[in-house]
């Protein structure tokens, strides 16, 4: 069994072609995608494969660029489809050097498992390396499973990128809020009830304890709101054995 060493699994009730469209389309990508700013589909020659440039800001003066080359499979005996890519990037502040990747969509019943499987070398020798094992390649993980979430929003309930990021950003301040605040009372000793109440209050301190721990609890490990993108609802091992695309072994280097 071959087991990319970065791999996203989402369900999403949607259909097959409409997810084509919005995964394939760099102008529907580059709404949802949250690992990439910009999108182009360079000149393509004849029998050639498909040639892109991407752009994504790890940092917000930091802008680097990446080469690629894909190719698609839309029609396979079971149904399914699949595409793959192979990049290089030369920015010498870039984490990585070169990789290739696949996606997989799967029809599932009344909706699509789409799939992502990747996998890169990382620049900067050893310290690179253990950059990209603690922090790049964990935090890759996570924003392509935001981003299948956020496209999962999109296509199953109509919220589009741009709302689900709000909405994201708002429910993050409002947990953040809560959970400074409630910690912040629970290490001071506070209690907020019989400040306000009085002695009345009193007969009850013993709940404020609870209450703000339930509080925390809560913003800490409480789910998403369903119309806010998480990482948590999507797969980050392979369910079955997976093996890499055919067209990857014919796909040359960018």
């Amino acid at each position: 069994m071959w087991e990319p060493g970065l791999y996203v699994e989402a369900r999403i009730l949607a259909d097959l072609d409409e997810l084509w469209t919005h995964t394939q389309d760099p102008a529907l990508r580059r709404r949802w995608d949250l690992r990439l700013t910009r999108i182009d589909q360079l000149p393509r020659a004849e029998g050639g494969p498909l040639r892109y440039r991407y752009a994504a800001r790890p940092l917000p003066f930091l802008t680097v660029t990446a080469t690629a080359v894909g190719a698609r499979e839309r029609e396979r005996p079971d149904g399914s489809r699949t595409s793959v890519l192979r990049f290089a990037c030369a920015h010498p502040l870039s984490p990585l050097v070169e990789g290739s990747g696949y996606w997989r969509y799967l029809p599932d019943g009344d909706g699509v498992r789409f799939a992502a499987g990747c996998d890169y070398r990382p620049r900067w020798g050893r310290f690179g390396a253990l950059a990209d094992r603690w922090a790049v390649r964990p935090l890759t993980r996570w924003a392509t499973a935001w981003s299948f979430d956020r496209l999962r929003l999109w296509l199953e309930r109509g919220v589009t990128p741009e709302r689900a990021l709000r909405n994201w950003v708002a429910e993050l301040a409002v947990r953040a809020a809560v959970a400074v605040g409630a910690a912040g009372a629970l290490a001071a000793g506070l209690d907020p009830a019989q400040r306000v109440l009085g002695t009345f209050a009193a007969s009850l301190a013993f709940l404020c304890p609870l209450l703000l721990s339930v509080a925390l609890c809560l913003a800490l490990f409480a789910p998403p709101l369903p119309g806010t993108p998480a990482a948590r609802r999507c797969l980050r091992r392979p369910s079955d054995p997976v093996r890499p695309p055919r067209l990857m072994r014919a796909l040359e280097n960018p």
